[in-house]
């Protein structure tokens, strides 16, 4: 009998001591993702539907904070001009400067005579926009639209205003990434994939929400070591001691 109990209290000793490890380990996982995620993205809510479907009223994305440097074509970007409104806007990228912008040839925009494929736009809406046949987006800046083409107050609403109705680059507050509930990634932009720069990569938010579920798990499971163990040890106690012939 002594030899059982040293045994169970050894075992015992190192369970409680792996728990503390993964619950300490896991409040660091799922703490730190918690604040990586706020240093480095931004939530928004969406007041229009002139992104649908891609991005609906009422919507909750997360913006990456990024420097307008940073954006290409295809971005959805969060961005702020006094001229539009001096409010938060969401609007997608389909120009930088030098690009010249024509719509439409065969109902596509053209992006410096390549037909982009524009695969978010709503199901059987066309790629037309008001007031423009082509203009060129001067450097430094950014020619923007909402996917709901015909719901949408952006660049090509814009065109009468200096600048042919482009945004300064300065101008952003962040990329989105994704919409925060429920969670899932915007569809990637392939029409511009072939254009000079490429497309952008994604913000590291799959990692931060991997390490923050790891986080959850080690956590609840370093914690139910104890109640577990504890109800192990009361049944080994209450089993009756074989009898000896």
């Amino acid at each position: 009998m002594s030899r059982t109990r040293r045994t169970n209290e050894g075992h015992g000793k190192v369970g409680s001591a792996l728990s503390g490890i993964a619950v300490a380990l896991g409040c660091v996982l799922f703490l730190g993702g918690f604040i990586w995620g706020a240093i480095v993205y931004q939530p928004y809510t969406v007041p229009t539907d002139s992104m649908d479907p891609t991005i609906k009223a009422g919507d909750r994305v997360l913006a990456e904070r990024i420097d307008g440097s940073e954006v290409k074509r295809g971005d959805v970007v969060v961005f702020q001009e006094n001229s539009w409104g001096n409010v938060p806007m969401v609007k997608r990228v389909v120009g930088v400067g030098g690009d010249k912008v024509s719509c439409c040839t065969q109902n596509k925009l053209t992006v410096n005579g390549k037909q982009i494929d524009e695969q978010y736009l709503p199901k059987g809406e066309s790629a037309s926009l008001t007031g423009i046949r082509t203009t060129t987006v001067p450097q430094g800046r950014l020619f923007l639209l909402g996917d709901h083409r015909s719901d949408s107050l952006d660049s090509s609403a814009h065109i009468g205003d200096s600048e042919n109705g482009s945004v300064e680059r300065g101008a952003v507050k962040g990329r989105v990434d994704a919409l925060a509930w429920p969670m899932a990634g915007l569809p990637k932009p392939t029409g511009f994939e072939a254009l000079p720069g490429g497309l952008s990569q994604p913000g590291p938010l799959k990692p931060m929400v991997v390490a923050v579920v790891a986080g959850a798990v080690l956590v609840l499971g370093g914690a139910a070591y104890g109640p577990i163990a504890k109800r192990s040890r009361r049944s080994h106690d209450r089993a009756p001691e074989p009898v000896r012939v």
